[in-house]
């Protein structure tokens, strides 16, 4: 596997975040080091860049989101992607609409994370505390995400 692909509606909270601190986590992972990590949103305005509340988490945790602008959802996206990882369920019917079916699971479906909601609730519009709880749950299915990478060897 080279592209893993992470959704969710505005590609400006869940989605952006979830990228930047899976790229961190795959850094320490030397035999991940092919995996390339994007984003993109099921209805994201195309340019925007990341909501406050991602990006003010995110510097709280040493990344950087300055640079994220958000990209609409596309089929040459899904195209390009070996593995699509949604936020929610409604996300993963959207991709395979859009042709992305047979590579798309939830965040929380492929961390196989049964002790957490089905879906990873939309920060937006919440405060701060709000965004830190996406951010932990983001955090521990990330770190399944990674494990279960290195098990299947990434392929």
């Amino acid at each position: 596997m080279k592209d893993l692909l992470l959704v969710c509606t505005g590609n400006s909270c869940r989605s952006p975040l979830a990228e930047v601190m899976l790229r961190a986590r795959l850094a320490d992972h030397p035999t991940l080091s092919g995996v390339h990590v994007h984003s993109a949103g099921t209805a994201a305005w195309e340019g925007a860049p990341a909501s406050e509340g991602s990006f003010l988490i995110a510097l709280e945790r040493g990344l950087d989101l300055s640079g994220h602008r958000a990209r609409q959802l596309s089929p040459g996206l899904l195209g390009q992607a070996d593995l699509i990882l949604t936020m929610s369920r409604r996300h993963a019917v959207d991709v395979v609409t859009l042709g992305g079916g047979g590579k798309v699971h939830t965040l929380v479906d492929f961390a196989e994370a049964t002790e957490f909601p089905r879906d990873v609730a939309d920060p937006i519009g919440g405060d701060v505390a709000r965004y830190r709880e996406t951010a932990e749950m983001l955090d521990a299915l990330l770190a399944k995400v990674v494990a279960r990478l290195e098990q299947e060897g990434a392929r």
